[in-house]
């Protein structure tokens, strides 16, 4: 049988009374105890090293994160090289986020990989999609952008976005629910 965070991975659902949620809950407890002291840091390269701690992973020198940060996981963030992470930034990582080489982070940016169900009888499960952000793409301020979603390459999501499908390739995107509001010509990229 697959631990939980195989198939929490894997997009099963998963019930909060499942017997092997108290291992999600120690992982938040150990998160939530380191989360103060990199929120109290005092330089870019402490923050790095506290959410180095969090993630389980060297973050790469080139990469910058402004304090505060909330994670409620945080070993399933992998963050590339020349990564910026604006201030107040949420990452709910439970199905994976991945944050590709050059990715710009705004202020207040959401990231959530987990949901629950509609059906109300099995609506205190999880059910965790990941979150893919490629290279070069920029998310701008207040966005949200929701499981499952892939934003690709050189894309900018547009503030206060809220993301639920999808972003192709060198597009802007914009609005509640977001949509295409332009293209990128190479020549731009």
């Amino acid at each position: 049988m697959k631990d939980i965070f195989q198939r929490l991975s894997a997009g099963e659902l998963v019930q909060l009374s499942d017997p092997e949620f108290v291992k999600v809950d120690e992982l938040v407890a150990r998160t939530l105890a380191l989360t103060p002291a990199l929120n109290a840091a005092t330089s870019v390269d402490e923050v790095r090293d506290r959410l180095s701690e969090i993630i389980g992973r060297p973050v790469d020198k080139s990469t910058t994160i402004f304090a505060p940060f909330y994670t409620n996981i945080g070993r399933f963030i992998s963050i590339g090289k020349n990564v910026f992470i604006n201030h107040a930034c949420s990452f709910l990582d439970m199905g994976g986020i991945t944050l590709e080489d050059q990715v710009l982070i705004g202020p207040r940016v959401n990231l959530v990989t987990e949901n629950h169900p509609l059906s109300p009888a099995e609506r205190r499960g999880m059910l965790c999609k990941p979150i893919l952000i490629k290279r070069n793409a920029w998310i701008g301020a207040g966005a949200t952008i929701l499981p499952g979603v892939t934003v690709g390459e050189n894309a900018v999501v547009a503030a206060g976005a809220v993301v639920s499908k999808d972003v192709p390739d060198n597009t802007v995107v914009g609005g509640i629910p977001a949509r295409v509001i332009r293209t990128i010509e190479p020549d731009q990229v």
